[in-house]
């Protein structure tokens, strides 16, 4: 079994790029060995994301007209989003990210929909890539606590940007070592 101490995060998969002219759009995708029900309190309760989710909110992103203050973990960064859509347990819209949860056997197909300025797309794939991770061992029962910002720096962050860039032919912001604002 894995622990923080020996967790490494696999290589770069699951995920493309929408390409807009400004913002692109990061589709991941990730089975979980979980019932969507199960994923769907891990999405939009306060006190599952705090030990997982690259963000902290101030409620429960529970019903349509909810609006919550998404704090980024590590940055102090902070917005403002109000849910936009919800069908429990499949669908979750707020802010610039997007939830879609399907059933697998007895798992779930989850993807996420993120928008994020084209020059940091390869840093929002690898911070996500770990923050799935991290959601699996959690739901397994066998939590790693969250790992976002510029903690993931220290999980193989570095090796996942190369690897997402590659993929997305998009490569990684130039001359910083500072961990991206929102995953």
């Amino acid at each position: 079994m894995a622990s923080r101490a020996t967790y490494v995060p696999g290589p770069a998969s699951g995920a493309r790029v929408e390409k807009g002219p400004e913002q692109w759009t990061l589709v991941l995708v990730r089975e979980l060995h979980h019932p969507p029900e199960r994923v769907w309190e891990a999405l939009t309760e306060p006190e599952h994301l705090r030990e997982w989710a690259p963000f902290d909110t101030n409620g429960t992103l529970d019903k349509v007209g909810a609006t919550v203050k998404v704090t980024w973990a590590g940055t102090g960064r902070a917005t403002v989003a109000t849910v936009v859509r919800l069908e429990a347990p499949r669908v979750l819209e707020f802010g610039d990210v997007r939830w879609e949860l399907e059933p697998m056997g007895k798992g779930t197909r989850l993807t996420l929909w993120h928008a994020i300025d084209r020059g940091y797309i390869a840093w929002g794939a690898a911070g996500w890539h770990i923050c799935f991770d991290v959601l699996d061992w959690l739901l397994t029962g066998a939590p790693l606590g969250r790992i976002a910002g510029a903690d993931a720096m220290q999980f193989e962050w570095k090796r996942l940007v190369a690897e997402y860039g590659e993929q997305f032919e998009a490569g990684a912001r130039e001359g910083t070592s500072k961990a991206p604002e929102n995953s």
